[in-house]
């Protein structure tokens, strides 16, 4: 384990998840498996994470990535530029209640979800990684949490 390279990729994705309730304008991708067995990706806003473990994301209860999270838990999210590429393997949990909800809420979901943070057609998937790969700062390591 590089605790290293875990500690720049931490400090990456919290660079790339919305800030106070803002949307900074940052996306990561999150692939999910589709009702034919087939990586898919979306791009998508993290609304909230907790250093490498965990990542939340609001979404639709209507949208393709609430269903094939529903049909299947497996998941990567990946953040990627030229600089780095940040590489998590895990499973994709669907929250709907209303605590978790109003805590991953932002402004930028209210284009989304007009009754906000209670509307019913918004849920929460959260991310939690299993496994790891990160190239950081010209370094490559990968582990499991």
């Amino acid at each position: 384990m590089n605790k290293k390279a875990i500690k720049r990729a931490e400090e990456i994705i919290a660079s790339q998840t919305v800030k106070n309730g803002t949307f900074n304008g940052e996306y990561c991708s999150l692939v999910l498996l589709d009702h034919e067995g087939y990586p898919t990706a979306s791009v998508l806003t993290a609304a909230k994470s907790d250093g490498i473990k965990q990542i939340w994301f609001g979404t639709g209860a209507e949208s393709n990535k609430y269903k094939r999270a529903k049909d299947n838990s497996k998941a990567s999210v990946h953040y990627g530029t030229g600089e780095h590429s940040i590489t998590l393997v895990g499973e994709i949990e669907i929250l709907t209640d209303e605590a978790t909800k109003k805590a991953i809420w932002y402004d930028g979901l209210a284009e989304h979800f007009p009754a906000g943070a209670t509307d019913p057609n918004y849920v929460i998937l959260q991310f939690t990684t299993k496994r790891y790969m990160l190239f950081v700062d010209w370094e490559e390591t990968e582990g499991v949490i």
